[in-house]
């Protein structure tokens, strides 16, 4: 199991990115629900992801990871916040999103806990646990080439 995520870390990252990313354009472009101001600082950190995992998935090149972990360290630590905001009533008053809706309204709150930025949350932790899996090897990624040559012998 560790060498799947050692060899396709960077696939699951960019599934997860594509997931977090189609999610949610489908709750603003068609549930009509508009983003805050925080849940634009948490797209603007998740969408190049998309861009950047999809070509580093399809060249299999490990260098991205660096690159990328920033994008979802900063986004997850926005995601805490904006969580935190919604669920503890005197941190919204102390910092309240002064444009545009009200950074602590929930859309969404299945279970009474999961948020939208706690979804964001999960997907930034999910992106950062497949690329650390990643990159804990010195090993080329295998090819779905690769894996067929392997078979025949």
């Amino acid at each position: 199991m560790r060498s799947l995520f050692r060899n396709y870390g960077i696939y699951f990252a960019w599934i997860v990115s594509m997931v977090a990313t189609a999610g949610s354009l489908y709750l603003s472009e068609v549930l009509h629900y508009e983003p805050c101001r925080l849940c634009w600082f948490q797209r603007i950190f998740m969408y190049p992801q998309v861009i950047l995992l999809g070509i580093a998935a399809y060249r299999n090149d490990r260098n991205v990871i660096p690159y990328i972990l920033p994008l979802s360290f900063i986004g997850g630590s926005i995601s805490v916040y904006h969580y935190a905001e919604q669920k503890i009533p005197a941190l919204a008053k102390a910092l309240p999103c002064k444009v545009g809706i009200p950074c602590d309204f929930d859309y969404l709150n299945w279970f009474g806990f999961l948020t939208i930025p706690l979804m964001c949350l999960i997907a930034f932790i999910l992106i950062i646990v497949f690329l650390f899996t990643a990159r804990n090897t010195n090993e080329p990624m295998q090819t779905s080439t690769d894996i067929q040559e392997t078979e025949h012998l």
